[in-house]
């Protein structure tokens, strides 16, 4: 019978190769954490918790722009965005729209000036400088000057 002979160095390097595991697992969570500490804040709009806050106000308005029944179609055609007011009976609303085109991204803003159509219609010259997606904001102020909000995404080929 031959004898084995238990040499204590073989093994000595196993424990560290748990620790160093564990040391690259850390490392690695720790560069994480600070790439997301420091890149984002979470806050996409100034005072976040002020506008949370007054929520209920844009609730309120947009119930009170629902029981108007108003409707309105955006259209951006030929370098002119026209707009088409209805009520909910589908009679045009008279009024007057003042508003911009705006560039989300870059936060490039046109103001537009509106001319009457007529029958609750209307146009402005919109020669946008760029491509691609802009949103109409815009305020219809019909009967009584009562404002009505209008959002609308249009694309520009």
């Amino acid at each position: 019978m031959s004898a084995t002979t238990h040499d204590p160095r073989r093994g000595r390097w196993i424990p560290w190769v748990f620790v160093g595991g564990m040391a690259l697992v850390v490392a690695v969570n720790l560069v994480l954490v600070y790439y997301a500490v420091s890149t984002f804040t979470g806050v996409t709009v100034p005072r976040a918790y002020e506008r949370g806050r007054g929520y209920d106000t844009v609730l309120a308005e947009a119930a009170r722009q629902d029981a108007l029944g108003w409707r309105a179609e955006v259209m951006l055609a030929g370098g002119a965005l026209s707009v088409a007011a209805t009520d909910r009976a589908g009679h045009p609303v008279p009024g007057r729209i003042e508003g911009v085109l705006l560039r989300p991204l870059e936060g490039v803003e046109i103001p537009l000036a509106f001319a009457p159509r007529g029958s609750g219609r209307w146009a402005a010259d919109a020669s946008p400088p760029q491509r691609g997606q802009w949103e109409a904001r815009l305020t219809l102020y019909g009967p009584n000057e009562t404002p009505f909000d209008i959002r609308a995404r249009v694309i520009v080929p």
